[in-house]
């Protein structure tokens, strides 16, 4: 209806799962960057067909950076709106019960513009959505100004080592920003660490119910990693009551943060600890510090538990010349700032990195 064509499907993970794309049916998806390494996930498939240019703009869904890993892995741009912005009905696996209140459908494109064009599409109000918002329509392409607005980074070494080159991108992106006439604040944001260690809490009881619904009958047909979260649930399962202890100090972190952020309303952090890692990996290091390929994204997670905007924007390169992307927090349905401030980042630090070997 709004005038775009459908190219076709592009490729997920096994039950949007792991951070790696790649199933039984359809095999794997590599990155644009260099083909030993994984496009991200769950939408992968996604992110490296925009960046090959295979397509300009296209949809992710994102419940533990599912739309900002991949588009860090991939140089391009991606948005986790706030729930109740966009619908995701038709989702598979479906985001209804908690899972409603972290995962969300949102666009993937190679420029800021682009997200600004195809969220004005997406954002619809549906009545048939416990959790959908009246929001209206979102906002035009022509950028508020935003000189003046506070903007703080979090780069917390508790919730995980970052390479050096992480670190060099989140400071290139508050340089950006500040060169551009935002102010820095130099308190850090609270709670976010804590928010990122409560997503297991809050989201893995559905998810397991889920996966289990689904799988009724055929466990045999399920994945390594449906298996990996099938056998997990089943050794580290936890009364109801600390699900729901969960939530109530999920509620108090994001009431004090966005008190916080009525001062500073915006945050730039990392999205992960490492670019884009090899084909088949299970962990990682940075420096002398090894961890699992899930610990190594807990940064991503914060804006799902907290249910808050956040958008993945390229601001530096690894010593292999993979993308390195930061994202930028704001509050709740203030999508319109957090674009604004990415459009600034892109035009600073370049935005899309092309894959080599490509023309323009």
């Amino acid at each position: 209806a709004a005038g775009a064509i459908i190219l076709g499907k592009t490729n997920v993970p096994e039950m949007a799962i792991p951070y790696e794309c790649d199933n039984a049916i359809f095999s794997r998806t590599n990155n644009p960057h260099d083909a030993r390494r994984t496009s991200g996930g769950s939408s992968g498939g996604e992110a490296a067909a925009i960046s090959a240019c295979l397509s300009p703009a296209g949809l992710g869904s994102d419940l533990s950076g599912s739309i900002r890993v991949p588009t860090h892995f991939c140089g391009i741009m991606g948005l986790k709106p706030t729930s109740g912005r966009t619908s995701s009905i038709g989702h598979f696996p479906p985001a209804t019960g908690a899972l409603s209140h972290g995962a969300v459908v949102g666009p993937m494109a190679r420029y800021v513009e682009d997200l600004s064009l195809l969220l004005n599409v997406l954002t619809e109000f549906n009545g048939a959505e416990s959790g959908s918002a009246p929001v209206g329509e979102s906002f035009a392409t022509v950028w508020p100004d935003l000189r003046g607005w506070r903007v703080a980074s979090y780069l917390n070494e508790s919730n995980g080592v970052v390479t050096e080159e992480t670190r060099q991108a989140v400071h290139a992106a508050m340089g950006a920003l500040n060169e551009a006439g935002f102010i820095i604040e130099e308190e850090e944001p609270p709670g976010l660490e804590q928010a990122s260690a409560l997503w297991s809490a809050l989201f893995s009881r559905s998810s397991t119910i889920q996966l289990r619904d689904t799988y009724a009958g055929r466990e045999e047909k399920a994945g390594a990693a449906v298996r990996a979260v099938l056998a997990s649930a089943d050794k580290s399962s936890s009364p109801l009551s600390n699900e729901l202890a969960a939530w109530a100090e999920r509620d108090a972190l994001r009431s004090a943060l966005i008190k916080w952020m009525n001062r500073t309303p915006l945050i730039v952090a990392p999205i992960g600890a490492v670019p884009a890692f090899e084909h088949g990996a299970r962990r990682v290091k940075v420096g002398d510090k090894e961890m699992s390929i899930f610990r190594a994204f807990d940064y991503s997670r914060a804006a799902n538990v907290l249910d808050l905007p956040s958008v993945a924007v390229p601001a530096g390169r690894s010593p292999e010349g993979l993308p390195i992307s930061v994202q930028i927090i704001g509050r709740p349905f203030e999508e319109e700032a957090v674009l604004a401030a990415a459009s600034v980042i892109e035009e600073a630090l370049g935005g899309w990195v092309q894959p080599p070997d490509m023309t323009d």
